[in-house]
C-alpha cells in the first residue's frame, strides 16, 4: 500500500488544521523552509530552493507535499510549522485567481462532478489516476513537469503497465510529449500570477449579506460579520434564514491564502462546517461551497456580498411564479427600503407587504397571459437579472445530480458511509418544445415526494433497493453499512445500482424525474485534492 495520501478520515482533518492556520511572518517562515527543507533541496543560484521555488500550487496542494515528506521523507514538523510554511508557500508560491477559477469544484469538494478533460491525451496519461484538477492547480516549467513525470514512476512503479498504460509507449509520452504540453498549458510564469502578485490585496472584513441553496433544505439568506484578528486571520459570525422559516447562527476562524483563497471552520447551527470560498479581486463578494467538516458530501453553494451604500437585489424567494396566480415573494438584498418595484411583463405588484432594507415582502400576482420565462426584478435603482421565472406549467422534473456516487461505511469504523443528497428541480420546455434538450427553462428546486427502485435486472435480481441503504422524505439517500452481508444473495455487500425517483404535485398535474445512483465501497484514500 502506498502512503502518499492520506486515509479518507485523515484527510478530512488534513482540510480542517489548514483551515484553522493563522497568519505567520515571512522572516519566520524563511527561516523555518531553510531549517527543514535546505538539506534535501538545494539553494538556487537566484534565491529560493530547488523543486520547492519552481512549484506553484494552491494551498491544498502544499499542504498535500508537505504531508508527503512528513510521511515518506521523516520531515519533523509541528502542526503550527506545517501550517506556517502552507501560509507562507501559498502566499509566494501560489495561483492567481485567474488561474484557479475553471478548477474550484475539486478544491470546494463538489460532490458528484463530472470532470470533462479539456486535453484528451493528458485525460488519458494523467487523469486516469487522479482528477484532471490536480494536476491543472499547478505550475511548473517543462524541467519541472519532467521531473513530476520520473517522480510517478519512482513512487508508483506500476504506473506503465496499469490499464490505458499498457496500450501505448507510456513512457516515451510521459518523458518527451507530456512535459512539453503541460508546460505550455499550465507553466510557471504566466502574466495572471505577475499581475495578481502586484496588485492590492482586499480585506473581508467587513459587514456581508448572504444568499445561498442548501440541496435538500432548501434556499437561504442571511449576514455575516468579519473581523480581523491577525494577519491574514479573521473572526466570522453568521444568521442565516432558510425559506422554511427556520434559523440558523454560526461563528468561526478564517484565514486568507494567497490574498484571496478564503478557509474558515464554523460552528454552524450545532454543526461543524468548513468553507472554501473565493475572494473576489474588488473585494466585493465571496463566493464558494461550505461542507460538513465529517461529511463534505453534504453542504451548500453560496455568495456573500460585501454591505454598502448602493441598493442591491440578490434574491427572491421563491424565485418563480405560475401564469394566472397571484403569490408571496421576497426579495432580498442590500438597502431595498425605498423605490418602485418592476416585475417584468406580465407581473404586477398587489401590495407591498413589508419594506425594510434587507427585505420587501409583496404580493404579486402573474397575468394567465404572461409569456414563461425569467423575468429582471427591479426595485429602484437595482436589479437582478434572472431572479423570477414565470411558468405556465411544469414540462419536465430532473433529479440533480443526474449521476450519484454513494459509499458504503460504518460510522464507529475508520471509514464513515458517504450519503448522497438529490435535489428536484421543476422545468419549462423551451422554444422547441421538447424536454431535455437545451432551450429547456429552470424553473427551479420544489418540495417532492421520493421513492427509491432498482435500477436494473441485476440490481432486482440482488434486491439493491432493499439493502443498499434508504431515502429520505427529502431525498437523502444514506448508504448502508460496509462489510459483507448474510442476508444478501452470495454474501455480497451492500453495494448496488439504484434509481433516484422524484415527483413534483399530486394528480394529474404530477411530473416525475430519476437520476441514476451508484452505491459502491469506501474511498480509503481521499487526499484533499482528489
Amino acid at each position: 500500500m502506498n502512503r502518499v495520501f492520506p486515509s479518507a478520515a485523515s484527510a478530512i482533518l488534513i482540510l480542517a488544521t489548514l483551515l484553522s492556520a493563522t497568519g505567520a511572518h515571512a522572516a519566520d517562515a524563511e527561516t523555518l523552509l531553510n531549517e527543514r527543507c535546505a538539506s534535501c533541496h538545494q539553494p538556487l543560484p537566484d534565491g529560493g530552493l530547488s523543486r520547492v521555488s519552481e512549484i506553484r500550487k494552491t494551498p491544498e496542494g502544499w499542504d498535500m507535499t508537505i504531508v508527503r515528506m512528513m510521511l515518506l521523507h521523516g520531515v519533523q514538523l509541528a502542526s503550527d510549522e506545517r501550517q506556517t510554511l502552507v501560509k507562507y508557500l501559498s502566499d509566494q508560491l501560489g495561483l492567481a485567481p485567474a488561474e484557479t477559477a475553471p478548477w474550484r469544484y475539486i478544491l470546494e469538494r463538489q460532490p458528484n462532478w463530472v470532470e470533462t478533460p479539456p486535453d484528451d491525451d493528458l485525460a488519458v496519461m494523467c487523469a486516469r489516476c487522479h482528477s484532471y484538477a490536480r494536476f491543472a492547480l499547478q505550475r511548473r516549467d517543462r524541467g519541472e513537469w519532467l521531473k513530476h513525470s520520473h517522480f510517478h514512476v519512482g513512487q508508483f512503479p506500476t504506473i506503465e503497465y496499469q490499464a490505458l498504460g499498457r496500450d501505448r509507449n507510456w513512457w516515451d509520452l510521459a518523458s518527451n510529449e507530456v512535459p512539453g504540453k503541460l508546460a505550455r498549458l499550465y507553466p510557471f510564469n504566466t502574466p495572471s500570477w505577475n499581475d495578481w502578485q502586484a496588485a492590492d490585496k482586499p480585506s473581508p472584513a467587513g459587514a456581508w449579506r448572504i444568499v445561498g441553496e442548501q440541496p435538500g433544505r432548501g434556499r437561504y439568506t442571511g449576514s455575516a460579520a468579519i473581523t480581523s484578528s491577525g494577519e491574514d486571520s479573521y473572526q466570522i459570525e453568521l444568521n442565516l434564514s432558510y425559506a422554511d422559516g427556520q434559523s440558523v447562527t454560526g461563528q468561526g476562524d478564517g484565514i486568507v491564502y494567497t490574498g484571496y483563497e478564503w478557509r474558515a471552520r464554523v460552528q454552524q447551527g450545532g454543526e461543524s462546517v468548513l468553507q472554501v470560498l473565493a475572494l473576489s479581486e474588488d473585494g466585493q463578494s465571496l463566493s464558494g461551497r461550505w461542507f460538513l467538516n465529517d461529511n463534505d458530501a453534504l453542504g451548500s453553494t453560496v455568495r456573500l456580498v460585501r454591505m454598502g451604500d448602493a441598493p442591491v437585489i440578490l434574491s427572491v424567494e421563491p424565485p418563480y411564479i405560475k401564469a394566472g396566480e397571484t403569490a408571496n415573494l421576497l426579495i432580498h438584498g442590500i438597502n431595498l427600503a425605498q423605490g418602485d418595484i418592476n416585475l417584468g411583463e406580465g407581473v404586477s405588484v398587489e401590495q407591498i407587504l413589508h419594506q425594510g432594507a434587507a427585505a420587501v415582502a409583496i404580493r404579486a400576482s402573474a397575468a394567465a397571459t404572461a409569456a414563461a420565462g425569467t423575468r429582471t426584478v427591479q426595485l429602484g435603482d437595482a436589479q437582478g437579472d434572472g431572479l423570477l421565472t414565470v411558468y405556465d406549467q411544469i414540462d419536465a422534473v430532473r433529479v440533480e445530480p443526474d449521476y450519484a456516487i454513494a459509499r458504503v461505511g460504518n460510522a464507529e469504523g475508520p471509514v464513515a458511509p458517504v450519503p448522497a443528497q438529490f435535489d428536484a428541480v421543476a422545468y419549462m420546455n423551451g422554444p422547441d418544445d421538447l424536454a431535455g434538450t437545451d432551450d429547456d427553462i429552470r424553473i427551479g428546486s420544489m418540495p417532492a415526494s421520493w421513492s427509491v427502485d432498482n435500477a436494473n435486472e441485476t440490481a432486482a435480481a440482488m434486491q439493491d433497493a432493499k439493502y443498499a441503504g434508504q431515502l429520505s422524505a427529502t431525498g437523502l439517500f444514506q448508504p448502508a453499512s460496509a462489510g459483507p452481508n448474510p442476508a444478501r444473495r452470495y454474501q455480497t455487500n451492500n453495494a448496488g445500482e439504484l434509481s433516484i425517483n422524484a415527483t413534483i404535485g399530486t394528480g394529474d398535474e404530477a411530473v416525475s424525474g430519476s437520476a441514476r445512483l451508484v452505491v459502491t465501497v469506501q474511498r480509503w484514500n481521499d487526499p484533499p485534492i482528489r
